[in-house]
């Protein structure tokens, strides 16, 4: 009789990292909290999203002798727990849920809390890039004008539209109208007037367009509800300016409450002027004196960076660069590289990766945008990029080159010192000329 061969299993473990390690799966209403094995009756724990409810998780966390957690990063939920955890004393990892993903099969609170739990303990989750305190306020009022703005925005729209119901044409003759001259049509037609030529005294000197022109334009069908929508959304933008002032006013308080935690020992000085001429949308308030303070540097120079722009890219990143390893690590969490995929030693993919660009990204995009008919080496490499592979091609190329200027600035503390057009454009050509030498001469080997 044969004997049965005993079955062995093999089993792959991994080395424990943090063995004091929780999990949390964050939702709206209900935490599920995972220990580990052995700290208490219960593993896992359902808790409230209360206020009461999270003292009570960091109570059974701090039983439990626990002192790193791991968390999803999920909406917003996430914040309050994250803050009291942290002055609580606890080391918190905040998570991409991309990392986290659970086996298919075992979806429900519990399991995603023990799973985040096993691979915290397992050191195989990296934290998320998280703003400090003063950074996060920043970051939340810098957001929130750029919703004001988007908003204050939508009424300029919406008052074209209505002129246009009435075949005012005044949008297409002057470039904004509400510059000088287009405000003060907009508000004489709001106060009753009708007739197109007693418009022809608003007209300011530097408006382009000719007086007959502009007295075309303002021939139309005067509508009652169009000119109710009209006078509506003026007002309405009007009031969304006055809160976007009292923003900036917000912004440069924090601005100075962040100089303040940078810098404990320094008094702030913004003996700067202005490095660019002021346009609409710039704050009322000296951002170039603030970005030198806290960056070390004007990084409103770098061709194309407004005054938004560096003031979005400075609320999202902070002004210590070195939370990242090379610019190449901040190029690439700004998603502003090739994703390689190699698979059998064979580059599978090198498109971007699939996700929204963050507000840091999408202000080097902007920037980069804005330089396309520059006559400086930035806009050269943009056009010449643009001829290659497509305008979002160059702008993706061009925001790298962007960003990787704006980390050696910021790290280095260095001003801007951009290259000479004409011998940017020389030594591409010998470039140029020195890789087609080099191809001519394997051709001619194959030949022989």
């Amino acid at each position: 009789m044969k004997q049965k061969k005993s079955k062995s299993k093999s089993m792959v473990s991994l080395s424990l990292v943090n063995p004091n390690a929780a999990g949390i799966d964050i939702g709206d209403t209900i935490h599920a909290v995972a220990v580990p094995e052995g700290r208490d009756e219960e593993q896992v724990k359902l808790f409230g999203a209360m206020t009461c409810d999270l003292e009570s998780i960091i109570k059974w966390l701090i039983k439990c002798k626990v002192d790193t957690v791991a968390m999803e990063s999920t909406g917003v939920y996430w914040k309050p727990l994250f803050g009291m955890l942290i002055k609580a004393g606890f080391e918190v990892y905040l998570v991409n849920s991309k990392q986290i993903k659970n086996v298919s099969g075992r979806k429900n609170d519990e399991d995603d809390a023990k799973w985040i739990q096993k691979l915290h303990s397992c050191g195989l989750l990296r934290s998320s890039f998280l703003p400090d305190n003063e950074q996060e306020s920043l970051r939340t009022l810098v957001r929130y004008r750029k919703t004001l703005t988007h908003d204050c925005n939508r009424f300029i729209l919406r008052m074209q539209k209505a002129m246009e119901m009435m075949n005012i044409k005044l949008h297409t003759v002057i470039r904004d109208i509400t510059g000088k001259t287009g405000t003060a049509i907009v508000e004489a037609i709001i106060n009753g007037e009708r007739k197109a030529e007693n418009f022809l005294i608003y007209v300011d000197r530097n408006i382009h367009a000719s007086k007959e022109e502009i007295e075309k334009s303002l021939q139309g069908n005067w509508r009652s509800e169009q000119l109710y929508l009209l006078e509506d959304c003026y007002r309405n933008y009007q009031y969304y300016k006055k809160r976007i002032e009292a923003c900036d006013e917000a912004i440069e308080k924090q601005l100075l409450q962040y100089y303040k935690e940078c810098f404990p020992a320094k008094e702030l000085k913004l003996d700067i002027k202005p490095s660019k001429q002021a346009t609409k949308n710039k704050p009322h308030f000296n951002t170039s004196g603030y970005f030198k303070a806290i960056l070390g540097t004007d990084i409103t120079k770098i061709f194309g960076i407004s005054d938004i722009s560096a003031l979005e890219i400075l609320s999202e990143t902070g002004a210590d660069m070195t939370k990242w390893e090379s610019s190449k690590h901040f190029v690439s969490w700004l998603n502003l590289c090739p994703n390689n995929k190699i698979s059998g030693g064979k580059l599978v993919s090198s498109m971007l990766m699939r996700k929204k660009p963050n507000a840091a990204s999408q202000a080097f995009r902007n920037a980069a945008n804005a330089v396309q008919r520059s006559n400086n080496w930035l806009g050269d490499y943009f056009r010449r990029m643009k001829s290659k592979g497509g305008n979002k091609y160059a702008m993706v190329a061009t925001a790298n080159k962007m960003a990787t200027i704006y980390y050696k600035m910021v790290l280095n503390k260095v001003e801007f010192n951009p290259l000479d057009l004409n011998d940017y454009q020389k030594r591409y050509r010998q470039v140029k000329i020195s890789y087609l030498e080099r191809k001519l001469q394997e051709l001619k080997k194959e030949a022989a």
